[in-house]
């Protein structure tokens, strides 16, 4: 474990709020490994990068020794997460549930080391409540309470139904942290009502109530809406490398920080010099292209992190030799050696001396991988890979 302010210091990366944080030192200063939880409902079959900010959170605490407990609401998923929705949602099947909560395993455990993360189901202890325990645990809530949370006083006052089963559902996912016992329960900015039952039915059941993190809503590609994909605006977990790098790279670069702050894993330290590159002039596109390698390499592998451009449908990099290479002969007639801005003529990698001249000024002149410059020459019975750019490449042969 490292001291209680290195661990603040990671915890409160991109949080949006801790309640109460004084009890969050007090928890930490105790040595106690702590038991973070996080609840996800499985109403889809794949997870995209705005889920992964409460994940990757939980992957900071497991980091830091604590205990993560990661929760599927099979129960709750059959209610129907009421939170900011203007109409009832329709519960999924029992079925629909368990398929989604396989996948939901599958995507978590790319981010979460699964021999220390405990795997729980709401089920195993609401399956086995009673009509009585229900009941029961209905009345330590008040419907004028309940209806101080904002989608459901929208929809009060605009008189659009409230099925009365809504209203179980933040009682149930308060419930949860009994059950669990949670120290710690992470979630996004709309859950605070429901994180917030948890510290009440807790403190009612004689617990010590849990601390309270809020995550930040992340914005979509588009840079206004939440991701989500019924907006179509989202990167997910299950996409291709290629699919991955081009939406990453073609996010809004207002984004960016954002987007590094709460996804990667680099020191904020390294992501703040990156942001004086950038305002220095350096290319946004560049620091975009590091975030894609450090995610794909996270959901896929560090080779196709490497490749992902390619399968992007990208031209090479520059320096890079693809595998197969066009051939080009030129002969020296006579004269001993051949220089750089001639080789590019010849070679029909530029159209004119002043368009050599202007590439070997750019330094997009590359031989067998290696940037070079104007001194660069080849003599009779040598051969190299000449790249002009990124779309003129080929392997000169010199006679």
């Amino acid at each position: 474990m490292t001291s209680v302010e290195q661990a603040l210091t990671i915890i409160r990366r991109g949080v949006d709020e801790i309640l109460v944080e004084e009890d969050l030192v007090k928890k930490l200063e105790s040595g106690k490994r702590l038991r973070v939880k996080a609840g996800f409902d499985p109403t889809a079959p794949d997870l995209h990068l705005g889920h992964t900010v409460l994940i990757n959170k939980l992957k900071q605490f497991q980091d830091l020794g604590h205990e993560v407990l990661f929760l599927i609401g099979d129960f709750t998923g059959m209610i129907g997460d009421p939170t900011g929705k203007s109409a009832t949602r329709p519960p999924l099947t029992e079925e629909q549930v368990a398929k989604n909560a396989e996948s939901y395993k599958e995507q978590v455990f790319k981010i979460l080391d699964p021999q220390k993360t405990t795997v729980m189901f709401n089920s195993e202890w609401m399956g086995k409540m009673s009509a009585s325990d229900m009941v029961k645990l209905a009345g330590q809530f008040t419907v004028a309470r309940m209806l101080e949370r904002d989608d459901f006083s929208k929809r009060f006052k605009g008189e659009q139904s409230i099925a009365i089963h809504e209203f179980l559902y933040p009682l149930v996912q308060g419930y949860d942290s009994v059950a669990m016992e949670a120290d710690v329960e992470l979630g996004g900015t709309d859950q605070k009502f429901n994180l917030l039952m948890g510290r009440m039915l807790q403190k009612n059941a004689g617990q010590e109530p849990q601390t309270i993190i809020t995550m930040p809503i992340l914005e979509g590609l588009d840079g206004v809406q939440k991701m989500s994909k019924s907006l179509g605006n989202y990167i997910g977990v299950a996409d291709s490398p290629g699919e991955m790098y081009t939406k990453i790279l073609s996010m809004p670069d207002t984004l960016i920080w954002r987007y590094f702050e709460l996804l990667s894993f680099r020191p904020m330290a390294e992501v703040d010099a990156f942001k004086v590159e950038v305002e220095s002039g350096k290319n946004p596109q560049e620091v975009k292209q590091l975030l894609a390698r450090e995610l794909i390499e996270r959901f896929h592998d560090a080779e196709a992190a490497e490749g992902a451009h390619k399968s992007a449908g990208n031209k090479m990099n520059l320096g890079e030799i693809p595998d197969d290479v066009p051939e080009v002969e030129i002969e020296l007639a006579g004269q001993p050696e051949i220089w750089i801005n001639e080789i590019l003529k010849r070679a029909g990698l530029v159209v004119s001396g002043k368009a050599a001249k202007d590439a070997l000024g750019r330094g997009v002149v590359f031989a067998d991988g290696q940037k070079i410059s104007t001194d660069f020459k080849m003599v009779s019975g040598s051969s190299c890979v000449i790249q002009s750019g990124k779309k003129k490449i080929a392997r000169v042969v010199v006679r």
